[in-house]
């Protein structure tokens, strides 16, 4: 444990500071989420995606097994939630897209270094497109491809991917200002998150509960099963079933919130699945220390 406490400390310290300055303070993160989304995420994209140790095609395999987990996990929510009669847009989408940004980017550099970013990334990516797409269409049964393709975090994305391709090497005096905002987001998004956390009902505390054992095992469950088919090199590997391993993403509640569906009972889920992501992510990353010797802290 003395190895896992200095990777999860600070992500949950982070997260801790933005609660109790919430709970002191009468604070609005509107603004400063905004930003994140439209220009610090954005960056953080651009230099994973524009090093030039990145080539996008070392990484389909990956892309592929990500896609995987969150579709497979979705059938078993789906399976999940006929059973027991709950409500499809309120459960499903819950277990298919987890926390991958706020606590899965920051989570992989500081237990693995900044060479498991561009794997983190490409997870990430590939969470966010379902997530805006067929996780949009399940909790409010439309999309729209127009508001997709004018988010900041995909045309960042084509632009990352464009300077990857191309191999064009960018000049110093560009990049530097586009890691330095790159560097605020992953902070920010922790602070964001315990912010987010002194916010919601958690009356519904028992679908909470159920709902953060779920996300992470429905994923876990996919994960290990599309490795039997499709195994990936270690870094890879390893960061697939970290993905797998993380709660209930945040902006499950916002669009919850925003379609009406149930927003109490996603916001449990989410705050309990945070909560609880400290066992569960260091059941995880001991199991990943002691599998391989190339995935070591």
């Amino acid at each position: 444990m003395s190895i896992i406490f200095p990777i999860l400390f600070p992500i949950f310290a982070l997260i801790l500071v933005g609660y109790l300055y919430a709970k002191f303070r009468d604070i609005n993160m509107e603004f400063a989420n905004r930003m994140n989304m439209e220009i610090f995420i954005p960056a953080l994209l651009i230099d994973a995606l524009s090093r030039q140790n990145f080539s996008l095609f070392d990484y389909q395999d990956l892309a592929l097994a990500g896609v995987f987990v969150v579709l497979f996990s979705g059938v078993l929510a789906w399976i999940f939630a006929k059973i027991f009669k709950l409500s499809i847009p309120m459960f499903v989408p819950s277990m298919m897209f987890n926390n991958c940004g706020n606590m899965g980017l920051p989570l992989a550099v500081l237990a693995f270094g900044e060479g498991a970013l561009s794997a983190a990334v490409i997870v990430f990516l590939v969470s966010n497109l379902f997530h805006f797409t067929l996780g949009t269409y399940i909790v409010g049964g439309k999309i729209s491809w127009w508001n997709l393709l004018k988010m900041p975090v995909n045309i960042a994305t084509i632009i990352g991917l464009t300077i990857s391709l191309t191999k064009w090497n960018m000049p110093e005096v560009i990049h530097i200002p586009v890691k330095m905002l790159a560097q605020i987001a992953i902070p920010l998004m922790l602070v964001s998150l315990g912010v987010r956390m002194t916010q919601v009902d958690l009356s519904a505390w028992r679908i909470g509960l159920v709902g953060a054992v779920l996300c992470p095992l429905f994923s876990v469950i996919a994960a290990f099963m599309i490795l039997l088919v499709l195994p990936l090199e270690p870094v890879q590997r390893t960061q697939l079933l970290l993905f797998a391993a993380l709660p209930p993403a945040v902006l499950n509640f916002m669009f919850a919130e925003k379609y009406q569906q149930q927003p109490t009972e996603v916001a449990s889920m989410v705050v309990v699945g945070n909560a609880i992501s400290l066992f569960v992510l260091s059941l995880m990353l001991l199991y990943l220390n002691g599998t391989s010797g190339s995935t070591s802290f």
